[in-house]
């Protein structure tokens, strides 16, 4: 670098002794050290002007000498290893297009006003996407209205099924993913074979378990009649036919549980109408207060005068559960606590119990179907674990959400809330 500022000086020298001489020979020496400063900088206005016409239309390297040079170089080496880096993003661009475009689910790319920025082949497929809508309000070509609510919303947590609009009786499961600043991912999968195997899997429990039905209530009442009738039979038959009514008593249980889901998940909802819930609970109350043990209490508080919006045989169905479950698990002198209070945002309906509690591995799969948690009682086992399942496709087709507390040796807390919109006030 010094050597190319000394290369500078010597151009300054040089130029100012012949400004001196030629002041020396005409004895104008301030117009010969102007004339001198004017082809310094003409010399330095020629190397912009070729400095600009370089970077415009590219070419081949000027040349100069001094300052110049350098500066030349340095755009030169700024300028390739500019070049190189966009190579380099421009192939993984084209790798992360190939690779989206391999993917099986459709990805589009949504703008600030959710129009499309770009699109891989499977949106083609499943969307009916074309290279022109790129631009297009994403709204305006998947006219759903389930689609459009989703859209236009902010929670992004869950998923919208739709008609796919290309595919004869395809069902698409649709996500969305913010990402950047204003910038939305949508995801489109073809679900139309997991709704299918989805639904076959709901025939084959329903009619296996309508089968099961009738043969189940003709052995239980043979069972019943051979217990009843049997007075001269040896104790340990006795026994034998308790042990058969106790399971056919399961495995009724375990039918009635099953057909109850399979109607849950397939079955339209019916049209909501006002839910009286004092008189609701009251009767869930007296009917639970049956099944406690003597030294059991069962505790109904109403601090809330709302009534729900929905059906009543599903809310008694899940109500009950809870309430049942929490007396089945509940020590033998044990207090069991129904409350019916408000709620930010709603209404909260809470089943508390004083009992062992439950470890907090368990709490997130006890809605699953047919998990169940030892009672530490010496019967094992009781229910047939889809009590809380029912709770859960009930309170879900009720836009309410579920809330499991629970700590060892104090209790747990089964919480159900509901939105202000499914409360009736007044």
């Amino acid at each position: 670098m010094a050597g190319l500022w000394r290369s500078e000086y010597y151009w300054l020298a040089l130029i100012g002794l012949v400004g001196l001489f030629a002041g020396k020979v005409t004895g104008l020496y301030f117009a010969s050290l102007c004339l001198c400063v004017v082809v310094y900088l003409v010399r330095h206005l020629y190397h912009i002007s070729q400095l600009l016409s370089w970077l415009r239309s590219g070419g081949k390297l000027p040349q100069s000498s001094g300052i110049w040079e350098e500066i030349y170089y340095l755009i030169y080496r700024l300028r390739r290893r500019n070049k190189t880096r966009k190579k380099r993003l421009l192939a993984m661009l084209e790798r992360f297009r190939t690779a989206t475009a391999a993917l099986p689910d459709a990805t589009v790319v949504l703008g600030a006003r959710d129009e499309i920025d770009w699109f891989n082949e499977a949106a083609e497929r499943l969307l009916g996407l074309r290279k022109e809508d790129i631009g297009q309000q994403i709204g305006n070509l998947l006219r759903n209205p389930k689609f459009a609510e989703f859209l236009s919303g902010t929670n992004y947590n869950v998923t919208v099924n739709i008609a796919s609009p290309v595919i004869d009786k395809g069902q698409l499961e649709i996500r969305i993913v913010p990402y950047g600043e204003d910038l939305r991912l949508l995801i489109a999968q073809d679900v139309t074979q997991t709704r299918f195997m989805e639904r076959v899997r709901s025939d084959f429990v329903s009619n296996v378990s309508h089968e099961l039905r009738t043969p189940l209530t003709v052995l239980r009442g043979y069972v019943e009649t051979l217990g009843d009738s049997g007075q001269d039979l040896p104790e340990h038959y006795h026994k034998v036919f308790r042990r058969m009514e106790e399971q056919t008593i399961r495995m009724q249980k375990l039918i009635d549980g099953l057909l109850s889901l399979t109607k849950l998940e397939s079955g339209a909802l019916a049209p909501a109408k006002r839910v009286n819930v004092e008189l609701l609970l009251n009767s869930v109350h007296d009917e639970a207060r049956l099944l406690a043990q003597d030294a059991q209490t069962l505790d109904l508080r109403l601090e809330s005068s709302a009534d729900l919006l929905g059906i009543e045989a599903e809310l008694r169905s899940a109500f009950s559960n809870l309430v049942v479950n929490a007396l089945k698990y509940a020590r033998e002198d044990g207090a069991v606590t129904l409350r019916w209070r408000d709620d930010a945002g709603g209404a909260v309906l809470e089943v508390e119990d004083n009992g062992p509690g439950i470890a907090a591995e368990h709490l997130p799969r006890l809605t699953e179907r047919f998990y169940r948690v030892e009672s530490g009682k010496s019967g094992g086992n009781t229910g047939v674990g889809l009590g809380l399942a029912i709770v859960k496709h009930v309170l879900t087709r009720h836009e309410g959400e579920l809330k499991i507390a629970s700590t060892i040796g104090k209790g747990s807390c089964f919480s159900c809330k509901f939105p202000e919109k499914r409360l009736v006030r007044g």
